[in-house]
């Protein structure tokens, strides 16, 4: 018994971090969805516009459940609910805020 829980406390640290991976996976694969999702409904809101860092600011400002039900429409089909909380959150400050950094880099700002 002494040695199960011995390995069992060497394990434990191992499967953890195992799980963190996955997360972090499972994450990125999400925000990558979801990415494609935004950019296509800034590109048909914002024809011509470097869409990139419009999304990026977007995906940034999203909770991890928003962004769950983004990259949800890439499998289901972009309905006006996913339009309207996309354009929801690029109406938020954090948003607005990174949207206009980026712009003002774009055009050669000072940023």
């Amino acid at each position: 018994m002494r040695r199960f829980c011995r390995l069992a406390f060497i394990l434990l640290p191992v499967a953890l971090s195992a799980c963190g991976a996955a997360n972090k996976a499972a994450d990125a694969i999400a925000r990558d969805q979801a990415k494609s999702v935004v950019n296509g409904v800034v590109e048909a809101r914002l024809p011509g516009v470097n869409t990139a860092p419009v999304t990026d600011c977007i995906i940034d400002a999203a909770s991890a459940s928003e962004i769950l039900s983004i990259a949800g429409a890439s499998v289901t089909g972009v309905s006006d609910n996913t339009v309207n909380l996309v354009l929801e959150i690029s109406q938020r400050p954090k948003s607005v805020k990174c949207i206009a950094e980026n712009s003002l880099t774009l055009l050669g700002g000072l940023t």
